[in-house]
Parts: structure tokens; sequence; C-alpha cells
């Protein structure tokens, strides 16, 4: 079935250039060989692989091409699974999969047999000389690609998941519960957009315009911490006015790197 791989998705923002304060020339990179003090020209660059402190082995490309598995050229099915089984932890990077004239009719079977069944197909596909684990996916009549994290390069993160010893009243609950009701809705992606992004847009025209810069207010601190029961019942009572209560508002603490 042949296809081709079109980018499914990627992250959008504004880059700068790094440029010298002094005179506003844009700065180049350069490789220093750390021995020798000079720059050395891409013609002259290996890759190495650190064995041992300060010690290397060369990896050459062509010893690199000598190994390419044989998904190389193409992509094999292993087997399929339950899509309610994969965990969106696994998901990578998304593509979409467009068929060749001569894969329409395998590419549409495949399709409608994963639509009806409700499960994905996890495949081995090389790119970038790099073997990767997929899933295949339908989406909106045809088929999605995601390459997948590995099971060990997953973080595992001390702590997390476990019991916590919180009880929890039965009213807290049904409060809870319906707070998430009252705040429910049918998905809309277009409905969110990057507010920092649009904000550094502004002040990019604002500088190019010759206007002062407006600083928007933010809060100053965190949120106290309050009683659960008072607080939800203060997030529903919001929906007298405008039909929908307050979002809820959540203050994730700082991640703690660890010592060493």
């Amino acid at each position: 079935m042949p296809v081709r791989l079109f980018s499914g998705a990627r992250s959008s923002g504004i880059s700068f250039n790094m440029l010298h304060r002094t005179d506003k020339s844009r700065l180049k990179q350069q490789y220093i060989c750390q021995l020798e003090g000079v720059v050395v020209d891409r013609a002259d660059m290996v890759k190495g692989y650190e064995f041992r402190k300060d010690e290397y082995i060369i990896i050459e490309p062509e010893e690199i091409k000598k190994i390419e598995p044989q998904t190389a050229k193409t992509m094999e099915i292993l087997e399929f699974v339950k899509a309610g089984d994969v965990d969106p932890v696994y998901f990578e990077s998304s593509y979409y999969m467009l068929p060749e004239e001569a894969g329409r009719r395998p590419y549409a079977l495949l399709t409608k047999a994963l639509e009806e069944s409700e499960y994905v197909a996890i495949a081995k596909i090389t790119m970038h000389n790099r073997e990767y684990t997929v899933f295949l996916r339908p989406h909106e009549g045809g088929l999605m690609l995601h390459t997948m994290y590995y099971a060990n390069e997953i973080a595992a993160v001390e702590g997390y998941g476990r019991k916590y010893d919180a009880k929890l009243r039965p009213e807290e609950v049904r409060l809870a519960d319906q707070l998430v009701q009252s705040l429910s809705a049918p998905f809309k992606p277009e409905q969110y957009h990057d507010e920092f992004q649009e904000q550094l847009n502004a002040l990019i025209e604002s500088k190019l315009k010759g206007k002062a810069v407006t600083v928007p207010s933010r809060p100053t601190a965190r949120a106290p911490v309050i009683d659960m029961m008072e607080a939800l019942k203060r997030s529903l009572a919001q929906d007298g006015a405008k039909g929908a209560p307050k979002p809820v508002s959540v203050a994730p603490a700082r991640a703690r790197k660890k010592a060493g």
C-alpha cells in the first residue's frame, strides 16, 4: 500500500535571531575545536559516541546505512490493539497518511476496518535514520500516523498517582461532579489560542510603530488555599448573569529540580 506522509501538526510561534547589541548585526554560530581552538568546517565533522570520559568512537554515515532495518523502505504492521487501551502519553508526532494511486483500495479497506473495529494498528517504520514504532488510526475518513514514545522514554515521577490521604465527603464529590457537568461542552479546538503569542505580536507591532508598550495586568500572588466546599459552591454560583460558571483555577507548584 504505497503512501505518503505529511506533517499533521507543528507548534507555531515567533522566532528571534540573535544580534550583536551594539550594531544589530546577526550572529553566526560556529563550531570550535576545543583542542586547536580553530573553527571547524562541516565537511570535517563526524559523529562520535563517547564510550568513556573524553574517549570516542567514530560512526560514519556509510556504517549507519549498512545497518538500516528492513522498514527503511516498507512499513510492517505488527498487531492491532484496542484504541481505548493506548494512553495518549505514548503519542509523539502526528502525520497524515495519503495513499498513492495504486494504494487507494487497500488504504480505504484498512481505514474502514479500523473505524468499525475501533482498533489501531501498531507498525514499524524508518524515518531520518531511526526506526520508529507507530500507531495508525482512522481520522475523519483517512489514516493518521503517530510515532510512539517507547516505554523506557516515558518519565516516572516519584509520588505521582499514589493514593493521597484525602477523605472526600460525598457532598464534595457531588458538587465537583456538578461543576464538571456545568462546564462541559463539545470540544472545539479553534476556540483556544495562544494568548502569549498574541501579546508578543502586539509588542512587536507597538515597537515597529514607535508606540509605548502596554503591560497586561497579571496576578501578583498565588490563589490562597480555601475551603473546598466553599470554592465549589462559589464556582457553581457564577452561572447567574453569564449563564456559565467561572472557570476553575488550578495553580501548579513549580517543578523542583533534584540536586546533583
